[in-house]
């Protein structure tokens, strides 16, 4: 019987009902390529369905519960701007908002203390002015920049790893590349996994993120193949889309991702992050993959070292469900700018 996402290593009924372990938590190093386990692992596209349907409507948080959950939530967002018109003014108003992401009085209404977003993700020619207002500011709050000629990853290669370079000597402590879509649709693990290999050794200190853009990737089975491959390869995270692409990040993509991840966890002991990007916009969607990444990964990847949200719109609904909650009012979108 095939289980909703079975790999070579764990025997489904064993996996589902085992504790993962405890461990220290230590950058991915990588490992040789293995495919014979790259090739064993399937995806059962109805089952996965069948999952993730039911997961809204039993994972409802309401109350306090909520509020807690929400705030959580913030610290894992990657507050993202990837426009053609971005601007070095954008960008510092976005920094200062990754800074202060909430009212100070809302938060004082919720007796918390100041929090951040998770990073602030851009493109390469704008990390030195988000660098710059971050440390004005005085606030840790990573820079991630998206490179190797993302969102499409079709520049010279020589060019892909050198731009990763140059964005960490510019101040990126984070990058997001994109891989080689043609790699997964013909099969050509070898070359995904030396591509992926190349980009982790361009990245020095630097923690990469590995963007598989799923929705172009052809079938469920290639998504958790790549996910695996890279991971192999050494990514720290794994990530759904670059948000350009007309399927960005959805729920049955997630579990097919984040079981992925649990299957190398159990198989190396390394945690690997998990980044959802692309459409996720409203706070109870939020709500719904950190009850996923919970159930699934467990309290342990419920950190913004382990989980992220690629998002430009979540926080200001997330501030609103907020506002609601200390006044029992809904506000108005302009009372919570970006900047």
């Amino acid at each position: 019987m095939q289980s909703e996402h079975t790999s070579a290593r764990t025997p489904a009924a064993d996996r589902d009902n085992a504790q993962l372990p405890q461990v220290t938590q230590a950058r991915n190093p990588g490992m040789e390529l293995d495919m014979d386990w790259v090739r064993a692992v399937q995806a059962n596209t109805s089952a996965i369905e069948r999952r993730c349907a039911t997961l809204p409507g039993r994972r409802s948080v309401k109350n306090d519960y909520q509020a807690a959950w929400l705030l959580k939530a913030i610290t894992m967002i990657d507050l993202t701007t990837l426009s053609g018109d971005d601007t070095a003014g954008r960008v510092r108003r976005l920094c200062a908002k990754a800074a202060r992401p909430v009212r100070g009085d809302l938060l004082e209404a919720l007796g918390i203390d100041d929090i951040t977003t998770g990073a602030v993700c851009v493109y390469h020619d704008m990390i030195q002015p988000a660098v710059e207002v971050l440390n004005n500011l005085g606030v840790n709050v990573p820079v991630a920049a998206v490179s190797t000629g993302f969102p499409a990853g079709l520049s010279p290669y020589h060019l892909r790893v050198e731009e990763i370079r140059e964005s960490v000597r510019a101040g990126a402590s984070e990058i997001d590349i994109v891989i080689s879509r043609r790699h997964v649709l013909t099969g050509n693990w070898q070359a995904l996994y030396d591509e992926m290999r190349d980009f982790r050794e361009a990245c020095g200190d630097a923690h990469v993120k590995a963007i598989l853009a799923t929705g172009e990737l052809g079938s469920l089975r290639n998504v958790a193949r790549a996910s695996l491959v890279c991971m192999m390869a050494g990514a720290d995270f794994i990530k759904t889309s670059t948000g350009k692409e007309s399927v960005n990040a959805t729920l049955p993509v997630s579990l097919v991702m984040i079981r992925a991840i649990r299957d190398y966890y159990e198989a190396t002991g390394y945690q690997v992050g998990y980044k959802p990007a692309g459409g996720i916009s409203k706070a109870k969607d939020a709500i719904t993959y950190l009850a996923l990444i919970k159930e699934e990964l467990g309290d342990d990847w419920l950190t913004p070292d382990l989980f992220r949200f690629g998002a430009s719109s979540l926080l200001g609904d997330i501030e609103r469900q907020l506002e609601h909650h200390v006044t029992g009012h809904y506000s108005a979108t302009y009372r919570h700018p970006m900047g």
